[in-house]
């Protein structure tokens, strides 16, 4: 564990060196980061990849919540539906991401199928889906590939406090939706709000994806760090690596904020959230 902190302490101080102008200027300074926020393309990078993360991650919270709850008790019947749920978590995100592009692109799977059915005229007449300007195909490979990961998350722990909750609700008059509101959500609350997080933090800082089905503007801070740190121009390099030191400072504050929140969920007999 020294050995390989130590591996990653240097790696992170040497970047953060390199972010103040260690091997640029004389002095340390801050002027790449302030150079961040009024940088054009850096801003619109920013509300692109926010949005991106947000909305993937909320749509991957609401599938992977009815999923889970879909699946709680045809789980118990048969085994075989968890194995099921794995098996995406063992795709990776660029396999995924050639799958989607392969799959709606214009020129894709899909848009041949209505072209050949009628439905369009020309596949070019598909609607973008890919390298748009909403990120749509990037979305589309994160809700596929976390939906499955929230839905075990939550699958985990409804299953392992079982339904008396919920029973004992519904026989002193609850109704459904009444139980689903002050029990079952309670219940589920923490998984998902950890996978939410975890999610978040992925999505915000990952490249693959967003490289291979996104536009170069406006395109997630990853591939702008990365696209700045291989330029020609060494003078580029420390703004990358200040871009990717905010990046990995807002995971950071992603997990502490896990961490703060799991202390405050341990335990069944604390206040639910809800």
């Amino acid at each position: 564990m020294l050995v390989i902190l130590g591996l990653f302490a240097s790696g992170v101080v040497s970047a953060i060196l390199e972010s103040l102008g260690r091997y640029q200027d004389p002095a340390l300074t801050f002027r790449y980061y302030s150079q961040l926020f009024s940088d054009r393309e850096i801003r619109a990078s920013l509300g692109f990849s926010l949005g991106v993360a947000a909305v993937a991650t909320g749509l991957s919270a609401a599938f992977g919540l009815m999923l889970a709850l879909r699946l709680r008790r045809t789980a118990r019947a048969w085994a075989g539906w968890i194995t099921l749920l794995q098996l995406p978590l063992a795709v990776p995100h660029l396999a995924m991401a050639f799958v989607v592009l392969q799959l709606i692109s214009s020129s894709g799977l899909v848009a041949r199928i209505a072209y050949h059915a009628g439905i369009i005229s020309m596949p070019a007449e598909f609607p973008s889906l890919v390298n748009d300007r909403f990120g749509a195909g990037i979305v589309l490979v994160y809700v596929l590939k976390e939906t499955p990961f929230v839905a075990l998350m939550i699958l985990a722990v409804l299953t392992r406090l079982g339904d008396s909750y919920e029973l004992a609700a519904r026989t002193l008059g609850a109704s459904a939706w009444q139980c689903f509101r002050h029990v079952t959500l309670p219940l589920a609350a923490p998984p998902l709000v950890a996978s939410c997080l975890f999610v978040f933090a992925y999505i915000l800082s990952a490249f693959e994806v967003p490289f291979v089905l996104g536009r170069p503007y406006p395109a997630m801070w990853s591939v702008i760090a990365q696209r700045r740190y291989m330029e020609a121009d060494l003078a580029a390099r420390p703004g990358a690596i200040a871009l990717a030191v905010v990046a990995s400072s807002l995971t950071a504050l992603l997990v502490w904020l896990y961490l703060r929140a799991a202390r405050s969920w341990s335990g069944l007999d604390k206040p639910a959230i809800f």
